[in-house]
């Protein structure tokens, strides 16, 4: 049996490959709290976290790499539709002294 204990801010992958977080654990209740990748959360009671271990249906995962998962924000979101005029603040010999 594989064990593996359930851990607020530990990511896991799910039997059918999707990951998550275990954001709340609550003793008393019994139930875990977890975020899947998309941002959905959901409880799973400590029972059904065990039967998911005997069928090896959740093993410990890599945090995801790619952050955007669970906020709402699209590719095209992400493109900036502005001049960047940053440089043209500093373009004198003068003013690039001041930056040190």
């Amino acid at each position: 049996m594989n064990v593996v204990k359930p851990i607020v801010g530990q990511w896991y992958r799910g039997g059918t490959n999707e990951l998550f977080e275990v954001v709340a654990i609550d003793d008393q209740d019994q139930t875990i709290e977890i975020q899947y990748f998309d941002g959905t959360v959901a409880e799973m009671e400590f029972d059904a976290w065990n039967e998911h271990l005997l069928d090896e249906l959740i093993d410990a995962a890599d945090a995801p790499e790619d952050w955007s998962g669970a906020v709402d924000v699209e590719a095209e979101d992400l493109d900036r539709e502005f001049e960047d005029n940053a440089r043209a603040l500093w373009a004198s010999p003068h003013d690039r002294s001041l930056r040190r």
